[in-house]
């Protein structure tokens, strides 16, 4: 991904240096929740899909902060000292390695005990445009292209990896089900930083898993019977979603919102538009919709949003994860036929 960072690596592990000096001042007590004076754990999240899943999940018992701010494309996040600092004196961090490569490292120097990768608590696999597949399984059920997506390497690139860190595409909260397992593993994360309120954390875990298996069962019948099973965005995000629902992404640009299609690309998404009968072209919020109009304009296709929720800002389809999603779901099934 193109991120770029202003803060140099020296200027990172002064600034923390720093706040783990203030930290251990202040420390001394075995438990996380025993350093603030409310009993509250101070959770640091990177971006907003860890934010929900820590206010979800932490509930009273935690104050959430993020690095990124609403309306800031997390692939471009670029770290002031303040918030650097910060992390040194959280008493768990949350983050998920390998979308923002400036709170990667940070957090890495910032050494907290209770740091949480949200990418090690599922399974990574590796998605990208998808160029040069066979098209054409219209009329199938999920279960069906799935299937064919297995044999034939739909919704992957060739060599597909899974658990494999170089090149994995990190969108995992974008699938229901891979974010119910990161649920469940910051879950445990709270009880054992905090093993006095690990009853709550738990129930709150079981809740937020209920709501994600809930969202899973409405995609699975929203989408199991449609016209087309493919559709077009402009950034690869939805690969995950993709695969867990037999759908297949074709994406403008690839893991990369920032990156340019060339002109054999879009030339060849014109041509997978008209024989899989693609009726619309994705685009989101917090990126260019340049290009999404530009391919839409020259085939004669609608536009419409699928966010990948990365942020939530008032232009988003609804006020927090579940929300959007369900948003995401409808203009799916009005994008793909469903029936």
């Amino acid at each position: 991904m193109n991120v770029r960072r202003l803060i140099p690596t020296t200027a990172v592990a002064g600034a923390v240096a720093l706040g783990l000096v203030t930290l251990s001042a202040c420390s001394g007590t075995s438990d996380a929740a025993d350093k603030k004076s409310d009993g509250k754990l101070d959770v640091v999240a990177s971006f907003y899909p860890m934010q929900y899943l820590a206010e979800q999940i932490g509930g009273d018992r935690v104050s959430v902060t993020t690095l990124t701010k609403p309306g800031v494309e997390p692939h471009d996040l670029e770290l002031k000292p303040k918030q650097i600092g910060e992390l040194g004196e959280a008493d768990v961090i949350l983050y998920l390695k390998g979308i923002q490569p400036a709170v990667d490292e940070a957090v890495q120097q910032a050494g907290v005990k209770n740091t949480v990768d949200a990418a090690g608590l599922t399974t990574l696999e590796e998605h990208g445009t998808e160029v040069g597949h066979e098209h054409g399984h219209e009329g199938e059920t999920a279960e069906e292209h799935a299937a064919h997506a297995g044999e034939e390497g739909h919704g992957t690139h060739e060599g597909h990896d899974h658990g494999s860190e170089a090149g994995a595409d990190p969108h995992i909260w974008l699938d229901p089900v891979k974010y119910a397992e990161v649920a469940k593993g910051f879950g445990s994360a709270l009880e054992k930083a905090d093993p006095a309120h690990a009853a709550d954390y738990k129930k709150n875990t079981d809740a937020l898993v209920k709501k994600l298996g809930d969202l899973d069962t409405a995609f699975r019948d929203g989408l199991k019977n449609t016209t087309t099973k493919t559709f077009i965005t402009t950034h690869s995000a939805f690969g995950y979603l993709a695969e867990r629902y037999g759908l297949e992404q074709e994406g403008i640009s690839g893991i990369d919102p920032e990156s340019e299609p060339s002109p054999a690309r879009m030339k060849e998404l014109q041509e997978i538009a008209k024989k899989d009968k693609v009726s619309t072209v994705f685009f989101e919020t917090l990126a260019s919709d340049k290009t999404a109009k530009t391919l839409a304009n020259d085939t004669g296709l609608k536009t419409d949003v699928l966010d990948p929720l990365e942020g939530i800002t008032k232009q988003s389809k609804g006020d927090d994860y579940i929300e959007v999603m369900q948003s995401n779901l409808a203009a799916l099934k009005k994008a793909l036929g469903a029936k």
